[in-house]
């Protein structure tokens, strides 16, 4: 339910940035994003462009009805906020507040009317005068330019590493483009003027957190996502990657997925990145909502009764070099004091989720079944391919408690 009310919030502030080329359905509306520390190339920005790029094409060559948009949230030096974004705003807002008020007045002829005994007809339910208001606010609407990549006013923003890659990959928020972008370079806080929501409030809203960072010794923003149960990306170059690659046989079914920048070149790990969020797009909204359950129930892995011992550990580790000789008996306790025991969160393994479906060995990771075609219902189980299995409704309290007795 939060993640609806807050969809909602970044729903209306999407009507009011692309007014005038809103011609996508926001019940197949994605939104995705990367947040955090503007390093452009430490937290993997450069790597999410060039997939954004590659999905782009995914999408249009298979003519998708998904859009996804992507928003980038990095600190940069900005002069003020774009007029055309606050433009786009207050348009909506007066569409909005004008409907509202016809919709209010339509309500009133039609209870005087059957007051009367009369059956409303349609000259008597909506007037001259209304469509005269509604003709204003649609001609108002329109737009000879495409809408803007960037809700500020970047200070030399030729030289800007986000733009100048968003320029380069030609994401450009065309009307044909099924992945847009919007680069937002303040962090994020309820009294901002164009999209007053706190970042947990906005995470919440969102379906899918890509990190794909070259490198980040741990990693809080994929581990928050984990938290409010939103599935995210990673990379085994991260702590949390690979923290959920050895404590999970799958991630990739509870909506963890790691992008391997370890092994592989920067072209095979862009691929893998695309690869990731294309699969993502093909899943609807049950399968979605599934994803996010098995997300939030990793949490009990991320809670500080867990993690609390590896931060003990490595102060003992620490003061038993600068200062031995007060470990001088306890030298062995000391020195398996590292990680991968056997004891306490280093040896708790997570198999596969029992609902999800067997895939044969040497595929890709799962993640639940890819949808029939055009199945964005929530109710709708599908078949073949795109049926999900009736155990995710039945076996989610075994999983939590098997998850829960293996972090005891």
């Amino acid at each position: 339910n939060r993640h609806a009310m807050a969809k909602e919030k970044i729903n209306r502030f999407i009507q009011g940035h692309f007014h005038g080329h809103y011609d996508f359905d926001m019940d197949k509306v994605l939104y995705f994003f990367i947040a955090g520390r503007y390093e452009y190339s430490n937290k993997g920005a450069d790597v999410f462009i060039e997939a954004l790029s590659r999905l782009n094409f995914y999408l249009k060559e298979i003519n998708s009805a998904v859009t996804v948009v992507a928003f980038l949230i990095f600190p940069a030096r900005t002069a003020s906020f774009n007029v055309e974004s606050f433009r786009g705003q207050a348009i909506v807002k007066g569409m909005r507040d004008t409907c509202k008020q016809i919709e209010q007045d339509i309500g009133n002829r039609m209870f005087e009317l059957c007051l009367q005994g009369r059956i409303p007809e349609g000259k008597d339910i909506l007037r001259q005068e209304d469509v005269v208001q509604l003709k204003r606010c649609v001609y108002g609407t329109n737009r000879t330019h495409l809408p803007p990549i960037c809700t500020h006013n970047v200070i030399d923003d030729s030289k800007d590493p986000v733009l100048a890659d968003l320029r380069r990959c030609q994401l450009f928020n065309n009307r044909s483009d099924r992945v847009k972008v919007v680069f937002h370079p303040e962090f994020l806080n309820s009294s901002n003027p164009l999209l007053p929501m706190d970042y947990e409030e906005f995470v919440r809203g969102c379906h899918l957190g890509v990190f794909p960072s070259y490198y980040e010794p741990w990693g809080y923003t994929p581990a928050e996502c984990t938290v409010l149960g939103i599935p995210s990306v990673s990379t085994n170059l991260s702590g949390f990657g690979c923290f959920m690659e050895q404590h999970i046989e799958d991630p990739a079914s509870y909506g963890i997925y790691v992008v391997d920048r370890r092994y592989r070149s920067g072209e095979e790990s862009v691929q893998q990145l695309a690869q990731f969020m294309f699969d993502f797009t093909q899943l609807n909204r049950r399968q979605r909502i599934i994803l996010r359950n098995r997300t939030e129930r990793l949490s009990e892995l991320l809670d500080w009764k867990n993690l609390a011992i590896y931060y003990r550990k490595a102060r003992l580790a620490a003061v038993s070099a600068t200062h031995p000789a007060l470990f001088k008996d306890s030298v062995r306790e000391v020195g398996g004091a590292g990680v991968g025991t056997g004891k306490g969160p280093s040896s708790i393994i997570l198999s596969r989720p029992l609902s999800a479906v067997a895939s044969p060995m040497g595929s890709r990771a799962s993640t639940p079944h890819h949808s029939n075609p055009g199945s964005d219902d929530e109710g709708d189980t599908g078949t073949g391919a795109g049926a999900v299995s009736s155990e995710d409704e039945v076996d989610e309290d075994a999983e939590r408690a098997e998850l829960s007795s293996r972090s005891n």
